[in-house]
């Protein structure tokens, strides 16, 4: 049986929440609207013993999607984070690509998840816009430790798929990888359950000026994490790093960002509070940017 190219995503219990429809939200020259009763508090309900709150999402300053319980006190609570490490892969299809030679190229990418250890989490798709160096399609994947990408990269069932399902298809592909950290929790971690079912798959590659790095880089990061953190209606989770991949230095920088749905991607990226951030803390430090996208379908009922 062939998986379909996308984001296997599921919830692990019996009550699926109703996903947003932001199909009829007027469109917004700024974000101060967003959080208020238009968009109503969202829950995701787990596994939970008897007599246990539902949970609420809630965004920290990392910018990662976290959770509460509900009445429980967010000040008096440390949230356990853990490590992982964010690989992207974006590939430059051949023009020729045929309908049925894509779906067999991102199939068996997808399949890599259930023939190599370490994988946490994966989407992948056609991207959406064209960009100026020409990438036609990405890779997201969540691995647990360096450990585990440096054995990504030589696992012969991997470049079994490069050699005769990527390769044929494409005539560039490149890596990028970066350091992060997620909420120690099983949904965050692994991007499962009725938060990860629908959205836009944003990533944002920058390359910081040399005399920028650092400091002032850091501070544009932190910027642009505090913004995302006040809107939890339209984002599920995010992480940002160092890329730390030698074959792609011109990048310095990542960001991977899962919105709740176009709309909600549209919004946040046509706000003046995004446009203003990115105009007075990144452009001025900021050499080279590449910014894709490509939409996230939901696959399969059951957590695996």
């Amino acid at each position: 049986m062939q998986l379909q190219a996308h984001t296997f995503i599921s919830s692990s219990s019996s009550s699926h929440l109703t996903k947003h429809n932001l199909n009829h939200v007027p469109p917004f020259t700024t974000l101060a609207s967003v959080n208020k009763p238009l968009y109503s508090t969202r829950y995701v309900f787990r596994r939970i013993g008897p007599g246990q709150f539902p949970v609420l999402k809630r965004i920290d300053p990392l910018g990662v999607v976290n959770s509460n319980s509900e009445g429980q006190n967010p000040s008096t609570s440390v949230e356990k984070m853990r490590n992982v490490v964010e690989h992207i892969c974006l590939l430059k299809a051949k023009v020729d690509l045929s309908d049925e030679d894509e779906k067999d190229m991102l199939d068996f990418l997808y399949t890599c998840q259930y023939q190599m250890r370490g994988i946490l989490a994966i989407s992948l798709g056609r991207i959406s816009d064209q960009n100026l160096e020409g990438y036609t399609h990405a890779v997201f994947m969540r691995l647990q430790k360096k450990e585990d990408l440096s054995k990504f990269y030589e696992n012969p069932f991997y470049l079994g798929v490069l050699k005769d399902h990527v390769t044929p298809y494409c005539h560039e592909f490149t890596y990028f990888d970066y350091e992060s950290e997620v909420e120690d929790d099983i949904l965050p971690i692994f991007r499962k359950g009725e938060e990860f079912n629908f959205g836009v798959e944003y990533i944002l590659l920058i390359g910081f000026k040399d005399s920028s790095l650092g400091e002032v880089a850091d501070d544009a990061l932190t910027s642009f994490a505090k913004l995302l953190m006040e809107f939890p209606s339209l984002v599920v989770q995010f992480t940002k790093g160092s890329n730390f991949n030698p074959d792609s230095k011109d990048y310095t920088h990542a960001v991977v960002i899962r919105f709740r749905s176009s709309d909600a991607f549209d919004i946040f990226m046509g706000s003046s509070e995004y446009k203003d951030i990115w105009m007075s803390k990144f452009h001025p430090i900021t050499e080279k940017k590449l910014s894709i996208s490509f939409s996230v379908d939901p696959v399969g009922k059951e957590l695996m």
